[in-house]
């Protein structure tokens, strides 16, 4: 008989993905998630809660054995206190509750964005900790609270740091990303682009996770794709794939950087600090103590990437009609970036 599984965050990209894998794999699942989409498997049974309610969220854990965690403010949000209150007190309700109700597992999705901007790659278990920006700071409070309670409590956790997550349905960022591309407008960089940079698809960071799960081998785990080059490279390899005539142009860092935090302080621009803080610095995890776990990833930056942009192509006009709450999920209102791709 298979576990009864509860996904927090549920309707959400992850999330919903998740839910869908456990339902394939034959597990009983139910998500908790503030919205419902419209498009769930009737088989996974639906909980409208927020994370920060704490009697809603202990009665969603009742029988359920092993608590999947990825509800969460990302950085699109952009709203400070909200973000702390769902990602640090969010976590700290849902770990409290799961250890209330028994279960025999957690699995917490944490960020890559505690990490800062690491002065050494690739980011391994010795890199230090250290976010520049509030979500990044949230994240980590949020993860050491889930750790701290879970081990007195001598309950396993598994705790993923996924690098960016790219695959089917994903829109967010990338929607602008892919959007430029389709018109022929120019992609600009901030820097040069040539550092390496890592994404991973959505699958094998769930069969990561599963694996070390099935493995009963609790711990802490940063997970990427063992095949990328630089975030330049990738989006001229999107560009080349796409049969777009877009070019890809490098702004000054410095100058950039600084602009675009003015932008988003004025609150017209999309972009958060998560973005424009690190996307210019090489950042990749060594994955080596996964593939020697089993690990078998399938997607290069480069295949996710063609993934993601032949859903978008397919998906793109229903997308922009339909209601989702996921930001991760929707297309994103380009602000002031608008009118630079109008000049691009």
């Amino acid at each position: 008989m298979g576990n009864r599984h509860l996904v927090t965050g549920g309707s959400g990209f992850l999330g919903n993905l998740i839910a869908k894998k456990l339902l394939e794999n034959g597990e009983d699942v139910k998500i908790l998630d503030i919205w419902e989409d419209k498009d769930r498997p009737s088989e996974i049974e639906f909980v409208k809660c927020d994370v920060r309610d704490s009697q809603g969220v202990f009665s969603a854990m009742q029988g359920i054995d092993i608590v999947h965690h990825n509800a969460a403010k990302v950085p699109l949000h952009k709203t400070v206190n909200e973000t702390k209150e769902v990602n640090i007190n969010g976590c700290k309700i849902v770990a409290e509750q799961a250890i209330k109700a028994g279960v025999k597992a957690f699995i917490h999705m944490s960020s890559s964005a505690i990490f800062g901007v690491p002065h050494k790659v690739p980011i391994n278990s010795k890199t230090p900790l250290n976010p520049v920006e509030h979500y990044g700071r949230a994240k980590l409070e949020g993860e050491l609270i889930v750790r701290d309670l879970l081990d007195k409590a001598k309950t396993p956790l598994i705790v993923i740091r996924p690098r960016t997550i790219l695959g089917e349905g994903r829109l967010g960022i990338f929607q602008i990303l892919f959007e430029w591309i389709k018109e022929n407008r120019n992609i600009y960089t901030i820097g040069d682009g040539n550092g390496l940079f890592q994404f991973v698809q959505a699958n094998d960071l769930i069969d990561a996770y599963i694996l070390a799960l099935d493995n009963e081998t609790p711990g802490v785990y940063n997970v990427g794709a063992s095949e990328f080059g630089t975030l330049k490279v990738a989006i001229e390899n999107i560009i080349k794939y796409a049969g777009s005539d877009s070019k890809v142009k490098s702004l000054p860092v410095g100058l950039t950087i600084n602009t675009l935090k003015l932008l988003d302080f004025l609150k017209i621009s999309p972009l958060a600090p998560w973005h424009y803080l690190t996307y210019h610095k090489p950042f990749y995890f060594d994955v080596e103590p996964l593939l020697n776990m089993g690990w078998k990833p399938r997607y290069s930056n480069d295949d996710m990437l063609k993934e993601s942009y032949n859903w978008f192509l397919s998906n793109h006009e229903k997308s922009n009609n339909n209601k989702i709450n996921s930001v991760h999920r929707s297309p994103v209102k380009q602000g002031i970036l608008n009118i630079v791709k109008k000049l691009s």
